[in-house]
């Protein structure tokens, strides 16, 4: 654990620790941290002292190159473009890898001097090499008296240049290349495994490591999906840590954690109190009109009067002390689609005879609109409820219910006759919505049930009428 822990230490200190080494056309490596560049000069601060270099003598400003040991004796090299206390994201030859942190044991970092030192030394062993070489060659043309007289040393010779020669490749091997050549090789890597940018080991992650990764590091909030939190039982909590596990092998943790981040990004239902949504939707109407009691009307039934209408809605809510529940007024405007009907009433006919026998045109022939039309609107002054299940997830499912008061005004135009038909009482919902968040903005589908008794010439119209609505809110 301690080891572990300090290896999370380390890496989260050295993540805050941008160092960088800059070449200069001299051959110079200066290593430090970059404070500011402009077109002209380099700021840098080192362990001698803050550093002013001029653009014009730099080379190359060179990244950071690590090597990563790992589990199972494998090593892989390359430069470090993201790490956390669960992944490791590397720039190497062959590509980016993903690193399970649980698999390093520990990691070195490239010295730019002592690589250049190496590349200088290996070119001298090798100069060294060349002379002996030739040395062994001019000896090679003594007399074969010479040899006879002196045996060892055309031997000697040659096996100087021999131990020259392995010392030589010996040293090239350990680190004689330049920064710019196989990386790899100044490392002397044994490489690890590496299949579709994850490293392959021979230990997986198992749910017992990431637990005691969350116990030693105390992971944040962005990474609540392994915590146990408020509410939470011991099950779902071991389920989490499995499939955390799981993810870590599979290579897709990281898309998790930045799933996790963003959402941690979101505004907590918990730091608002006030709601405020817009509903737009569409509310159906079963209106059934008696017309049994006008004039040609007796022996009709019932007349369908409704339709499917548009409904718009406000509601402004408080969330009631600490809880998932919000309560507060809102109000609704619908209409009632047109409609019609063939009117009855005896008083056309009379009309048309009256104006016949007088020797006038009849005041409403059989070829005009001789029909009753209706339209209309609907009121409802509501108190509202709603209650969160998951107030802090993507998607916030709630039920929702309200009371309140309908006011109903069915405008009757007959061909003759015309009067306002008026329907009010008490009426209550209940319902089901689901939220999701964009920012402050929240985008939601909701259905409701609304129960109102109608009454006068509308009371054999269905008490039930089903609302379905897009929602914007906001909670602030």
């Amino acid at each position: 654990m301690k080891k572990s822990f300090s290896l999370f230490l380390f890496l989260f200190l050295f993540s805050l620790s941008f160092a960088e080494t800059v070449k200069l056309k001299d051959g110079t490596f200066i290593s430090g941290s970059i404070l500011s560049q402009t077109e002209y000069t380099i700021n840098m601060t080192t362990s001698y002292g803050p550093v002013v270099l001029n653009q014009r003598d730099v080379e190359a400003v060179l990244p950071d190159k690590h090597r990563i040991y790992l589990k199972g004796g494998t090593q892989i090299v390359g430069v470090i473009l993201d790490l956390d206390e669960f992944n490791m994201t590397l720039q190497t030859d062959e590509g980016v890898v993903n690193i399970d942190m649980p698999q390093i044991v520990s990691i070195d970092v490239y010295d730019y001097d002592q690589g250049n030192a190496a590349q200088r030394l290996a070119e001298e062993n090798q100069a060294r090499q060349a002379a002996l070489v030739a040395a062994a060659a001019a000896a090679q043309q003594v007399t074969l008296s010479t040899a006879t007289a002196a045996p060892s040393v055309i031997p000697s010779a040659i096996t100087t240049a021999s131990a020259a020669t392995t010392s030589a490749g010996a040293v090239q091997a350990q680190g004689g290349l330049t920064f710019d050549a196989d990386i790899d090789r100044v490392f002397d890597v044994q490489k690890a495994e590496v299949v579709n940018g994850q490293v392959q080991t021979v230990q997986e992650i198992s749910a017992a490591e990431i637990r005691a990764q969350r116990a030693a590091q105390q992971l944040s909030d962005e990474h609540a999906f392994l915590n146990s939190g408020p509410g939470r039982s011991a099950a779902k909590t071991e389920e989490a840590i499995t499939k955390t596990a799981e993810a870590a092998r599979s290579g897709k943790l990281e898309e998790i954690r930045t799933a996790e981040a963003k959402r941690a990004q979101r505004p907590k239902d918990s730091a608002t109190d006030k709601y405020f949504a817009i509903a737009v939707g569409a509310q159906a109407n079963d209106l059934q009109l008696d017309n049994s009691e006008r004039a040609g009307f007796a022996d009709s039934d019932p007349f369908d009067v409704g339709g499917t209408g548009v409904r718009a809605e406000a509601a402004f809510l408080w969330r009631i002390k600490n809880s998932n529940l919000w309560l507060g007024p809102s109000l609704a405007f619908s209409n009632i689609p047109n409609s019609s009907f063939y009117d009855l009433d005896p008083a056309i006919e009379e009309a048309n005879q009256s104006a016949t026998d007088a020797g006038r045109d009849e005041p409403y022939p059989a070829d005009s609109d001789r029909n009753v039309h209706t339209s209309g609107q609907i009121i409802d002054i509501l108190v509202k409820a709603n209650y969160y299940f998951n107030p802090d997830d993507l998607f916030s499912v709630y039920v929702t219910a309200s009371g309140g008061y309908r006011m109903l005004s069915l405008n009757y135009r007959g061909v003759i006759t015309s009067e306002s038909i008026s329907s009010s009482g008490f009426l209550g919902s209940a319902g089901l919505g689901v939220e999701t968040h964009f920012d402050d903005l929240m985008i939601g589908l909701e259905v409701q049930e609304f129960f109102s008794p109608y009454s006068g010439d509308l009371k054999d119209s269905s008490s039930a009428n089903l609302v379905v609505s897009a929602k914007f809110s906001w909670k602030f």
